[in-house]
């Protein structure tokens, strides 16, 4: 057997995630148990690709995977990691190319949101609302997902016959509360057919229209224009063209509402693991991105965080896929389960760390006359 030396790759890997407090084959629940020595070199030579990546093909695995991700995110692990050349050549993409434009719109449509409704159908709430959840008093995830909506009509003050377009619908989850509760007649847009479809379903009677439509594209003027967690797919390259197509859309009196995932730091790249398997194409906004791109058209009246509850959501759509996975196993791999697991639960982690946040930000055209009042 080949005597290690201080610069084997095993050594390497320890000495980096000793700084995390971090050990391998540890006895802490957030320790890695590393299954297959390849891991090491696996993880120099891919950085935070090869984690993912490795975890999937089971050569490590952990007791706490929440934990030991939310240690890997405070010791600053991915500053190594940012060293690698999947995250070089992610950023030179994203600096050369617009990831986001027309012919590339489908590509996360069709990796993630076509893969099977009752994928998300055993994970979400009833309403199979996709997003974080409001869980200020709520006792569920089903409840958190009510008071979101809830929440959003309240800061948009809608009313019964006021016309609401929901760029990137997706199951309609709104669409139907708003109209239901609300009386709002909504414009639902997505390009999931598979969304599209169901959404039609459960909104039928209602003064609901949902339709397979890419936002640049949608005529006409609304009272209210909302997006909820879509907006992480537009990109850099195109908050300025969506700014200015939501100005066009909006009424002169009317309120603009963004609810997106933000990103700390502004930045051009995602996670390389997470553009490769969950989200391609994906780009979390900045504070100043969304500013940049937004200071031109509108007025912002109030920034909401509520990003501790993402990690509650995430953690509650874990506990569902987990619990009814004996439905989807004859459908979805076992090497699929632990790419979700770990998609799922590593978000979590960074929700927690607060190295991801969650913004509602309602805007208005040219300032609501006697100010705006926020609602919580």
């Amino acid at each position: 057997m080949k005597t290690l030396t201080k610069s084997s790759p095993k050594n390497a890997v320890e000495k980096i995630f000793a700084k995390a407090g971090i050990e391998f084959n540890g006895m802490n629940a957030w320790d890695i148990q590393v299954r297959d020595e390849a891991f090491y070199s696996r993880l120099l030579r891919s950085g935070s690709l090869g984690l993912g990546e490795s975890y999937m093909e089971g050569m490590w695995d952990c007791d706490d995977l929440i934990g030991c991700m939310s240690r890997i995110f405070t010791g600053k692990i991915e500053e190594e990691a940012a060293k690698s050349w999947p995250v070089i050549f992610t950023s030179l993409k994203a600096k050369l190319f617009n990831m986001q434009n027309r012919a590339r719109s489908m590509e996360v449509i069709n990796k993630h949101y076509q893969i099977g409704n009752d994928l998300y159908e055993n994970m979400l709430d009833p309403s199979l609302t996709y997003s974080c959840g409001y869980w200020k008093t709520a006792k569920n995830l089903e409840e958190a997902q009510i008071a979101k909506y809830d929440l959003i009509c309240k800061k948009l003050n809608l009313r019964p016959n006021v016309k609401v377009l929901d760029i990137g619908c997706g199951w309609g989850g709104f669409a139907k509360f708003a109209s239901k509760n609300y009386g709002a007649e909504v414009v639902g847009v997505t390009l999931s057919q598979n969304q599209a479809q169901y959404a039609q379903a459960i909104c039928k009677g209602l003064p609901v229209d949902i339709r397979i439509e890419d936002y640049r594209n949608v005529v006409g003027t609304f009272d209210y224009i909302l997006e909820i967690g879509m907006f992480e797919h537009v990109g850099v390259k195109n908050y300025e063209q969506f700014m200015s197509t939501v100005h066009r859309c909006l009424k002169d009196e009317g309120l603009f509402l963004l609810h997106t995932i933000g990103s700390n730091k502004t930045t051009l790249i995602t996670d390389p693991w997470i553009n490769t398997y969950i989200f391609p194409n994906g780009q979390l906004p900045s504070i100043a991105q969304i500013g940049n791109a937004s200071e031109e058209y509108f007025v912002m009246e109030d920034w909401h965080n509520f990003s501790v509850d993402y990690d509650k959501t995430l953690c509650a759509w874990y506990d569902n896929f987990n619990q009814n996975w004996d439905k989807l196993s004859s459908k979805y791999s076992p090497m699929f389960y632990r790419m979700w697991k770990y998609y799922l639960l590593s978000c979590a982690a960074c929700f927690r760390v607060r190295q991801m946040q969650l913004w509602q930000v309602v805007f208005s055209k040219n300032g609501v006359p006697n100010g705006y009042k926020s609602v919580r």
